[in-house]
């Protein structure tokens, strides 16, 4: 079955008026898979060390007081916040840790998790973009300490560059992460050349793409770029970056994809679990800023994820 992180807490990070990364989020995605059969995970708190599984001491540090003094922007970038954004931030990251322990224990066969803040432009030392902690980094990050997970992919689809994952990784191989995204676009990173060092050398994989890429360009960079690096890595745990900005129609990004070509992304990424991860895959929401757009497309996705296509 298919797992579901959900915890309304995420409504309480107040971002202000006008602002896209909005409350009402959470209503559409949540509205969008309330019928469905999922096994709902209870709400928790991450604690600081699991934070700083990815996430400098003296970074947390900052976004707790700021957020507790009231703050409304992080003084790291652009990242508004409101006065109980620090707790919902610690939930969000929770609820994903959740996924990990019901996925990687094998009592559900995959989950989603509608959470808010978004996480991958979130960098060890930094929030920006919307985000405040880099949930899928820390997920990673907890299954590699938690279950001795060897090898972790992460494949982001979002309009934006996941910068973030990208910098918490770039030296490590044993995690890979995959991007498709507008180019050029916010936060400007994401070039092809950039393909990891050190350790990481390789394992860093980058497919930036012009205004106006839909299906056969986005589709076409994770049947061809993608799946033959999986083949080549091996992971034993799939974590997807969720962004429904790259659908048509989303204010905040100039991508084409249609609800059906997310339900066929997501069918890809599910054989690419069942052929290297024994099905272990969570998928973890980032941007979608028109609400009826997110709805469908997160309703494409999660009825696939459930077997339901």
């Amino acid at each position: 079955m298919t797992a579901l992180a959900a915890d309304r807490i995420a409504k309480e990070h107040d971002t202000g008026p006008g602002h896209p990364e909005r409350p009402e989020r959470f209503d559409a995605a949540f509205g969008a898979v309330a019928d469905l059969d999922f096994q709902k995970l209870a709400p928790r708190l991450a604690n600081k060390d699991e934070v700083a599984l990815a996430h400098g001491r003296r970074y947390m540090r900052t976004v707790e007081s700021e957020i507790l003094h009231g703050f409304h922007e992080l003084s790291t970038g652009d990242t508004q916040v409101g006065i109980r954004s620090y707790e919902v931030a610690l939930h969000a990251v929770g609820g994903v840790l959740n996924a990990v322990d019901a996925v990687v224990t094998g009592e559900a066969k995959n989950a989603f998790c509608i959470v808010r803040p978004p996480g991958h432009h979130a960098s060890p030392e930094r929030g920006m973009g919307f985000c405040i902690y880099n949930n899928i980094a820390i997920a990673a990050r907890y299954a590699q300490r938690k279950y001795q997970v060897q090898r972790v992919l992460i494949a982001d689809w979002d309009v934006h560059h996941g910068n973030g994952t990208q910098d918490i990784f770039y030296g490590d191989g044993t995690v890979f992460f995959f991007s498709t995204h507008q180019h050029p676009w916010y936060p400007g990173t994401g070039a092809a050349a950039e393909t990891g060092e050190g350790t990481g050398a390789g394992t860093t994989l980058n497919c930036p793409l012009p205004a106006g890429s839909g299906r056969e360009a986005i589709l076409g960079a994770f049947e061809n770029r993608l799946v033959p690096a999986v083949e080549k890595f091996q992971p034993e745990l799939i974590l997807l970056s969720a962004g429904f900005d790259s659908r048509v129609g989303d204010p905040l990004g100039h991508f084409l994809l249609t609800d059906e070509d997310f339900a066929d992304l997501t069918t890809l990424m599910l054989g690419l679990a069942e052929r290297y991860a024994g099905g272990r895959l969570i998928s973890v929401l980032e941007g979608g800023y028109s609400l009826p757009g997110l709805a469908a497309a997160v309703r494409a996705h999660a009825r696939t994820l459930a077997g339901l296509k």
